[in-house]
């Protein structure tokens, strides 16, 4: 029985990765810096592997790239706050404009269209409540689609441990 539901999923998966595309995935979560040689002998497997299986890795949209980390705070926006968005109408075109205006925001770190009583959650760092403020009135208000909007402030922010700790056994 457990095998059918196996190859079920198996099936439904279109980028499956196996047990080493899952180790190179945790080895690289743990030191994302690391050199594919450096990979490679951590996980004792010949470099040329190493180099095949992230160049396939990526191919497959299994992984979607690098990315830079910056501390908000070391660079003067120590504030950080969610804003729930409410929209009055939800066209297409205009969910879309609203999309495509916050992203490019100064001060957006990110942006989730959601399903529920707001429609946009919209993560800013900025450096102080004036800036807080002129996000809200001159970036998000303006459009004609927003009908409320509530900002709440972020105290502190922790790390999830990701999806590759669900993934099953890395070794």
């Amino acid at each position: 029985m457990l095998g059918e539901k196996v190859s079920v999923l198996a099936t439904a998966q279109p980028s499956a990765v196996d047990p080493l595309d899952l180790r190179i995935l945790g080895a690289l979560a743990e030191r994302p810096e690391t050199t594919v040689r450096d990979l490679a002998q951590a996980l004792g497997i010949p470099a040329s592997t190493c180099a095949f299986r992230l160049r396939s890795l990526r191919a497959r949209g299994v992984l979607l790239g690098a990315r830079l980390r910056v501390d908000p705070t070391a660079l003067g926006l120590p504030v950080q706050a969610v804003i729930r968005v409410r929209l009055g109408n939800h066209s297409k075109a205009g969910v879309d404009a609203l999309f495509d205006a916050l992203v490019v925001t100064p001060g957006v770190l990110q942006v989730f269209h959601i399903a529920g009583a707001d429609d946009f959650l919209v993560h800013v760092a900025v450096t102080d409540a004036a800036a807080l403020r002129d996000i809200v009135l001159e970036h998000i208000t303006v459009h004609d689609v927003v009908r409320a909007t509530e900002t709440q402030l972020v105290f502190e922010l922790r790390e999830g441990v990701g999806v590759l700790a669900s993934a099953g056994p890395h070794d």
